[in-house]
């Protein structure tokens, strides 16, 4: 891994695999729903989305052919915290995907009717998002426990929002974001030191500059929010609080999920769906923001059994409240973490945004040796300061579905009580 800047104090990230023919660039900007004001929510997803729909060089068909002409992969994402675009080419066409994306970067022209257009796309992204209960039901989850945090924004924003915003909202906005300290260039392929007058001639010009946005940290809450709406099943997610990027606890955070919900051989998929039958998608995951962190727990199942789905779930988090995690599950989980980070450096893709997501949110970057060896360190009684963590405070949950009898029996302060005594 090499890290440069360009003669702008642009900040270059790269790694070169001399074994492969392919090279994924990303342009990484820090910002996201998080940044946001209430009256611009989805502004951020709204800008990513109008970068493909041209510029003065390169309408949107434009940009489309570029990329079909060379085989190659041009996309982008809005996250929480951060945007990036990114394109995945052969060697030889690298300065094909820099030149368009850097095209795209710079001079997107933000049309007025181009603008309402995909306006109305996102509308669409907006009201199939609130048509898929099983998505639907994570954005409720964030709200219950992070209130009127940003953190607790949709990153899609809102119908009233979007169609109150015109080009020069837009403009304003990356004016104060797409600046040079929120950026960051990721490059993982087959590349050498001659990609950086590549990348000095389409980024050296690159000059806004900005005041770093003071955040707050969001502190989490035990909400409780039911949407009510007619599905065939209930959808449901418990939420506790969890570790932030870089917590020196991060790893077993995510070994502890692999036990919780984190795979086919995981507590809450062995007694949910295999032993009892009870559901067809059940599972937990970790999100890790900045300063802060969440572990969520989703369950979808028929109304009439969402009582034994809830109880059950409660049943597994209290054991391991009371008991902790097994030395088996802790071996099992360290020796399938390795497994997974090992093999998903076989994908540029995912070096890329290994190295782009590192030198953003973290300004440092951890070799494979240091990363494995990290996770071998993991100890029980890291395990148990992270349940610690967990329970230390009720829980929050949030369901979407046709009745919400059984969310009114669930003692969400249960696990706390548990650690107390």
């Amino acid at each position: 891994m090499k890290k440069i800047q360009l003669s702008n104090g642009l900040r270059v990230v790269m790694e070169q695999i001399p074994t492969c023919r392919s090279v994924s660039f990303g342009i990484w900007v820090k910002t996201g729903s998080r940044n946001e004001s209430p009256d611009v929510n989805g502004i951020t997803h709204f800008i990513e989305h109008m970068m493909f729909k041209g510029t003065e060089r390169f309408d949107a068909r434009a940009i489309a052919e570029q990329f079909d002409a060379i085989g190659g992969n041009v996309n982008a994402f809005t996250s929480k915290e951060y945007t990036c675009y990114y394109a995945k080419v052969l060697d030889e066409h690298l300065p094909i995907a820099v030149d368009v994306l850097s095209d795209m970067f710079f001079n997107s022209r933000l049309d007025s009717e181009e603008l309402m257009k995909e306006k109305n796309v996102i509308l669409e992204e907006i009201a199939m998002y609130e048509d898929t209960p099983d998505d639907l039901v994570h954005d409720l989850m964030s709200l219950a426990a992070y209130g009127d945090h940003p953190l607790a924004y949709p990153i899609l924003g809102t119908k009233e929002r979007l169609e109150a915003m015109d080009a020069d909202d837009l403009r304003s906005y990356m004016n104060s974001h797409y600046t040079i300290e929120n950026t960051v260039i990721a490059l993982a392929g087959n590349i050498d030191d001659r990609v950086i007058e590549l990348l000095e001639r389409h980024f050296g010009a690159f000059k806004t500059s900005g005041t770093p946005q003071q955040l707050t940290v969001p502190i989490f809450q035990d909400g409780l929010i039911y949407h009510k709406k007619k599905t065939e099943q209930n959808h449901i997610c418990l939420s506790f609080p969890g570790c932030s990027i870089g917590d020196d606890l991060q790893y077993a955070m995510v070994l502890l999920n692999n036990a919780i919900g984190g795979g086919m051989s995981s507590r809450l998929f062995q007694e949910i769906r295999e032993k009892r039958g009870l559901a067809y998608s059940v599972y937990s995951y970790h999100s890790s923001h900045a300063d802060s962190g969440m572990f969520t727990i989703y369950a979808g199942t028929a109304p009439k059994q969402t009582k034994d789905v809830l109880d059950l779930s409660v049943e597994i988090l209290s054991d391991l409240a009371v008991k902790g995690m097994t030395e088996e599950e802790l071996h099992k989980g360290k020796e399938q973490l390795k497994g997974s980070l090992i093999l998903s450096l076989e994908s540029t893709g995912s070096r890329m945004n290994r190295l782009g997501k590192n030198e953003l949110m973290l300004g440092r970057h951890y070799g494979l040796d240091e990363m494995i060896q990290s996770i071998e360190q993991v100890s029980m009684e890291d395990i148990q300061k992270v349940i610690q963590r967990m329970f230390e405070t009720p829980f929050a949950l949030s369901m979407v579905g046709t009745s919400d009898k059984a969310l009114n029996k669930i003692r969400r302060d249960e696990f706390v009580a548990l650690r107390s005594n």
